[in-house]
C-alpha cells in the first residue's frame, strides 16, 4: 500500500458521546465486522477487554486496521475516561490525524477539552463528527458554536441538518448540495441522494457560501477565483479544505447518529478526503547521540531508509507474551530480523509481526514507514523505547506521562501467591506506565499507585480476574511528593574496608527549588573527563534513587535541581559501590537543609448537574476544600469548575448524590501539586 493511500487516525471523545459505536460502525460499513456489536450489550469489537464490556467504557487503546475506497485506514479507538490519560496521549503521540466526536445535545464536555488539548500538544489535525443529532436537544450550530468558542478554532460545516433531534431526517452535503437520508431497513448500509428541497434551499446556499468563504480564505488561487465571482470546482474546494485540515486552518464539521446507522459513510469519506497521510505531516523529530552529546534531527517518512519505529503500548496476551504496538517512521522491519532497542541498548528478534483487528490478527511479512502494527517477541520492550539498528542511532521523543496520585495497598492472600502478584504487577507496569508498584520500607506492605479511584480498581480487578492472583486491597491513600522550598549546599565523605579493600567517595552538591511542575532535574556543573563512566553512571543512579525514596516520609521527590559541584575520585580506591552510598547521603543532608516541604494533589473537578442544584453541590465541594474557579451553562445543565485536594475527594459521589438527589455526575483530572495545608506538622 502506498503512503499517500494510507490514515493513522484516533477517535477521541468524552466519555459516553459514542466513540467506540462510530468506531463499530466505521468498521461494519468497511466490512471489517459483519455484525454490529453494541456497547450496552456488551457486544462491541473494539471494547473487547471482558471488563470494558461490563462497565461499557474504553479502557486500552485498541488497534485495527480497515480499507475504504483503495485507502488503508489504522484506527485506534481511545478511552475517554480522564482516569486512563496515558492511553490517549500516547497514542495522540503515533497519530497523523483524529476524529473528535462530539455530542449534539451536550457540545463540548469537560473531558473534550482534555484530549482538544493533547491533540493540539503534538498537532494533530482533525475532523469533528457531530454524533447523538437524533436525540431530543440536539443543536449542530449551537455545539459548532461551543467548539468555536472553547477552542478558537474556525469551524467548517461540509453537512447541515435535515431536522434535529427526534426530527432529524438526514443531512445535506454542501458541497454537491445534495439531501443524504440513511434507509433504516438495511442498518443505513445504503441511502438516497435527492436534489436540496426547495424549502431548505436558501439555508442550504447561505452556509455553502460560508463554507467557500472560508476555504478561499486559507488559499490564494480560490480567493482570485472567489473575488472574480468565478465557478469553484468541488474538487478545487476538496483539495483546499484538504490542505486547510493538515495545516489546522480550521476544522471540519460532519454529522449523523452512529447508534442509527446515520452519517457514517460520509465520515469515512472525510478521513480519505481530508485527513493526512504519513508524508503530509512534518517528519518526527529525534535525538542523534554522538559520544556525550545529543543533536536534534528529523527522521523523514521513508521505507528505504534505516529502520526506527517507536513502541507505543505494551499489551499482554496469555499465548504470545507481550505484543509490541509499534508505528514505523522510518524503513521497514521483516518477521525474523534481528531488531536494536535503542533505549535498552539490546538486541531483540522479532518473530512474527501482525496486523491487528481489536482482538484477532493477520499475519505480515513486513512493517514499513508509515503504518501501525504489533511485532511479537520483544521481550525487553516498554512504552516509549525505540527500535531500530545500531548504525541509525536515533533515539525518539518518548511520551510524558503524568505522576501517579492514588495508591492502594496490596496482600497476597498466601506467601505462595507472592511471586506470581509480582510477575503480574510487572507485566501491568510495563503496559501502563502510569501504573506503579514499590514495596513501603516501613511498613513492608505492596503500594499500588495509578491516575485515579477507577484506574486502580480496573487494574486490581484484571490481577484478580485475567491472572489468577488472590490478593486483599487497603483503603485508596494519596500519593504524596516531597520538594524543598530553600536551596542549600553540602559536602559529604563516604569511606569503608570491605573483604579488605578500601571504598572511597566524596561528592559536593548544591539542591534548589524549581518552578512548581517542573520535575526533577540532575547536571554534574564541575570538572569530569578523567572520571570512568561507570562511577558517573553510579553517582546518577544514587540521585535518581534518592529523588524516587524522598527526604523524610519516603514519597518520590518532584521540582528539585540537583548539581554535583565537586566530586573527589581516587583511582585506586573508589568504586562505584561507594559513590552510590554517598550520593544518597549527601542528598540527604542537603535536601533537610534546605526547607524539605510535603506536597500534595491538587485535582481539577467538574461537576454537571441542573440549574437548581448548583447550590448543594458547590456547598459540597467547598466542605471540601474546593475552590469554585468558574461555571458554564449548557442545554444540559450546568458545569461548575474547581479544584480541590485530592486528599478530601473520596467518597465525594456519595455525598454529591444524596445533595443533588442523584441529579450530579463529576468528573476529576490531576492539577498540579502544592504545598499541603498544615505543612509538615499535619502529618
Amino acid at each position: 500500500m502506498s503512503l499517500d493511500k494510507m490514515r493513522n487516525i484516533g477517535i477521541m471523545a468524552h466519555i459516553d458521546a459514542g466513540k467506540t459505536t462510530t468506531t463499530e460502525r466505521i468498521l461494519y460499513y468497511t466490512g471489517k465486522i459483519h455484525k454490529i456489536g453494541e456497547i450496552d450489550d456488551g457486544q462491541a469489537t473494539m471494547d473487547w477487554m471482558a471488563q470494558e464490556q461490563e462497565r461499557g467504557i474504553t479502557i486500552c487503546s485498541a488497534a485495527t486496521t480497515t480499507s475504504w475506497k483503495n485507502h488503508q485506514i489504522n484506527i485506534i479507538d481511545t478511552p475517554g475516561h480522564v482516569d486512563f490519560t496515558a492511553e490517549v496521549e500516547r497514542s495522540l503521540r503515533v497519530l497523523d490525524g483524529a476524529v473528535a466526536v462530539i455530542c449534539a445535545v451536550d457540545g463540548v464536555q469537560p473531558q473534550t477539552e482534555t484530549v482538544w488539548k493533547q491533540a493540539d500538544e503534538f498537532a494533530v489535525p482533525r475532523i469533528c463528527f457531530m454524533n447523538k443529532m437524533d436525540r431530543i436537544g440536539a443543536d449542530f450550530f449551537g455545539s459548532m458554536d461551543d467548539v468555536h468558542e472553547k477552542f478558537g478554532v474556525d469551524c467548517l460545516a461540509l453537512q447541515i441538518p435535515i431536522g434535529q433531534g427526534p426530527e432529524f431526517e438526514g443531512v445535506i452535503d454542501l458541497l454537491e448540495m445534495k439531501e443524504i437520508r440513511w434507509n433504516e431497513d438495511d442498518e443505513g448500509e445504503t441511502f438516497t441522494i435527492t436534489d436540496v428541497d426547495a424549502s431548505r434551499l436558501d439555508q442550504a446556499q447561505e452556509w455553502r457560501e460560508k463554507l467557500i468563504e472560508t476555504v478561499a480564505g486559507s488559499d490564494d488561487a480560490l480567493m482570485e477565483l472567489y473575488l472574480d465571482g468565478k465557478e469553484i470546482s468541488v474538487d478545487q474546494l476538496k483539495k483546499a479544505i484538504r490542505a486547510g485540515t493538515i495545516r489546522r486552518t480550521f476544522v471540519p464539521f460532519v454529522m449523523g447518529s452512529a447508534r442509527h446507522n446515520q452519517g457514517v459513510q460520509p465520515l469515512i469519506d472525510a478521513i480519505v478526503d481530508y485527513l493526512p497521510c504519513p508524508t503530509d505531516i512534518p517528519p518526527a523529530k529525534g535525538l542523534k547521540f554522538h559520544k556525550d552529546e545529543s543533536q536534534e534531527v528529523e527522521v523523514p517518512c521513508d521505507p528505504s531508509k534505516m529502520p526506527l519505529g517507536l513502541v507505543f503500548k505494551i499489551q499482554y496476551d496469555r499465548e504470545m507474551g507481550p505484543l509490541s504496538y509499534v508505528r514505523m517512521y522510518s524503513g521497514k522491519i521483516s518477521s525474523g530480523m534481528q531488531i536494536y532497542n535503542l533505549n535498552k541498548k539490546k538486541r531483540e528478534r522479532v518473530n512474527r509481526i501482525l496486523r491487528m483487528h481489536a482482538d484477532k490478527s493477520e499475519a505480515m511479512d513486513t512493517l514499513q514507514a508509515g503504518d501501525i502494527a504489533v511485532i511479537i517477541g520483544l521481550k525487553l520492550a516498554q512504552t516509549g523505547d525505540t527500535i531500530g539498528t545500531e548504525a541509525f542511532n536515533v533515539l525518539l521523543e518518548q511520551p510524558k506521562f503524568p505522576q501517579p496520585v492514588i495508591s492502594v495497598a496490596l496482600e497476597p492472600e498466601s506467601m505462595s501467591e507472592k511471586d506470581k502478584m509480582t510477575e503480574t504487577l510487572e507485566i501491568l507496569s510495563r503496559e501502563d506506565p502510569t501504573f506503579t508498584s514499590h514495596e513501603d520500607a516501613e511498613t513492608g506492605q505492596l503500594i499500588i499507585s495509578g491516575m485515579g479511584e477507577l484506574h486502580l480498581d480496573v487494574l486490581v480487578t484484571r490481577m484478580k480476574d485475567d491472572f489468577g492472583v488472590k490478593c486483599n486491597v487497603g483503603a485508596p491513600q494519596v500519593t504524596y511528593r516531597e520538594s524543598v522550598s530553600g536551596s542549600a549546599e553540602a559536602s559529604e565523605k563516604f569511606e569503608k574496608t570491605l573483604a579488605g579493600k578500601e571504598n572511597t567517595a566524596g561528592l559536593t552538591i548544591t539542591v534548589e527549588h524549581r518552578e512548581t511542575g517542573s520535575g526533577n532535574s540532575f547536571e554534574v556543573t564541575c570538572k569530569h573527563n578523567d572520571i570512568p563512566d561507570e562511577i558517573m553512571e553510579a553517582i546518577k543512579n544514587g540521585f535518581m534513587s534518592s529523588l524516587d525514596s524522598g527526604i523524610k516520609y519516603g514519597y518520590p521527590c518532584t521540582d528539585i535541581a540537583v548539581k554535583v559541584t565537586a566530586i573527589d575520585y581516587n583511582e585506586l580506591t573508589s568504586t562505584g559501590f561507594a559513590f552510590e552510598a554517598c550520593a544518597a547521603q549527601v542528598f540527604d543532608k542537603a535536601c533537610n537543609a534546605a526547607n524539605p516541604e510535603i506536597l500534595e494533589p491538587v485535582m481539577n473537578v467538574d461537576i454537571s448537574c441542573p440549574k437548581e442544584f448548583v447550590g448543594p453541590a458547590s456547598s459540597q465541594l467547598s466542605q471540601r476544600g474546593g475552590n469554585i474557579m468558574g461555571q458554564d451553562s449548557k442545554s444540559s445543565g450546568e458545569i461548575i469548575h474547581a479544584q480541590a485536594p485530592m486528599a478530601n475527594m473520596f467518597g465525594f459521589t456519595t455525598n454529591l448524590r444524596s445533595a443533588t438527589q442523584g441529579r450530579a455526575s463529576f468528573s476529576m483530572e490531576f492539577s498540579h501539586f502544592q504545598i499541603k495545608a498544615g505543612g509538615l506538622s499535619s502529618f
